[in-house]
């Protein structure tokens, strides 16, 4: 019998071990969620130990170490899952210490930093990469549903790396998607502008809403429906397609009265009134039949 070859048979069949530094709410939902479809939790390390206890109880098994070298020892894929200000200097730490043995997949869930900030690691001889998870995060508790079921996780990094983060994210559930290192920002920013800035334009409608003497409860509830039906024509038509409104009509005249009633009312609002419509006017401009006279005179109306 060739006993490399069965080696590798026996290596290939056995789940795979994972260590999680960083025990806060992702690492834990990982720890639990990563472990119920077929990959064996190793270790765990947190700076609070009663987080890193968490975790372990949340997978049912893995030891709790008191190093974040140690814990990297015990894992076959090593997921850094602090706060991003901390996973360059773990990353350091770990690779002076050798704790990383050569082909460790090492992870972070960083969407801000792609995978370059793990440097020391690749120079160690690691394979190094970056999973993103699309998705806000909850205090785990047991019991809870799988937060990674169906939502969408970017990946990038060495190929190795991007080959097995989709594994991962089809093991957790997820949807995988693969983005070039160097454009990570640009991804991270597109998620702000889809999550975070949708937040404050939708404050901004409630606010003018509100003007009329409506409570923020009610004037959610009346354009809720609205903006729901906005992202469905989005998604079945596309951005160009979906756009209604005056802008796209050509109607300068509604604009000119919306801009007097927010300069004088709002005027908080006006610069950003004016700012979404120019950028509105470049959507319609790409569509069909705005008129060039209405397209001039919106123009203006959007300066600041």
């Amino acid at each position: 019998m060739n006993i490399n070859k069965n080696m590798n048979m026996n290596m290939n069949t056995s789940k795979r071990k994972f260590s999680v530094i960083g025990c806060g709410r992702v690492g834990i939902c990982l720890a639990a969620f990563l472990f119920k479809k077929e990959y064996e939790p190793a270790g765990f390390f947190s700076r609070s130990r009663t987080s890193a206890q968490a975790a372990k109880a949340a997978a049912g098994c893995g030891t709790v170490f008191d190093t974040a070298a140690d814990c990297a020892r015990a894992g076959d894929i090593v997921f850094i899952t602090t706060p991003d200000g901390l996973i360059e200097t773990i990353c350091g730490d770990l690779a002076q210490q050798k704790a990383l043995g050569p082909q460790t997949l090492v992870f972070h869930l960083s969407g801000a930093h792609s995978s370059e900030i793990l440097a020391p690691a690749k120079q160690a001889g690691a394979i190094v990469g970056s999973i993103h998870p699309l998705q806000s995060f909850t205090p785990y508790e047991p019991g809870q549903a799988n937060p990674f079921e169906g939502i969408n996780i970017s990946v990038e990094g060495d190929p190795d790396a991007v080959s097995q983060g989709k594994d991962i994210a089809s093991a957790l559930g997820a949807r995988a998607f693969a983005i070039p290192t160097e454009s990570k920002t640009l991804y991270h920013a597109s998620a702000v502008v889809a999550s975070n800035y949708l937040v404050t334009l939708v404050r901004f409608a409630l606010t003018l809403l509100m003007e009329t003497g409506l409570k923020e409860d009610v004037a959610f509830e009346i354009l809720s429906p609205l903006i729901q039906g906005t992202l469905f024509n989005i998604g079945s038509k596309g951005c160009t397609r979906a756009l209604t409104g005056p802008v796209v009509r050509g109607d300068h005249e509604t604009v000119f009265r919306h801009l007097a009633d927010i300069d004088e009312k709002t005027p908080q609002f006006s610069t950003l009134y004016r700012l979404l419509g120019a950028h509105t006017l470049d959507i319609a401009k790409a569509g069909e039949g705005l008129p060039e006279e209405a397209e001039e005179i919106l123009s203006k109306l959007f300066e600041m």
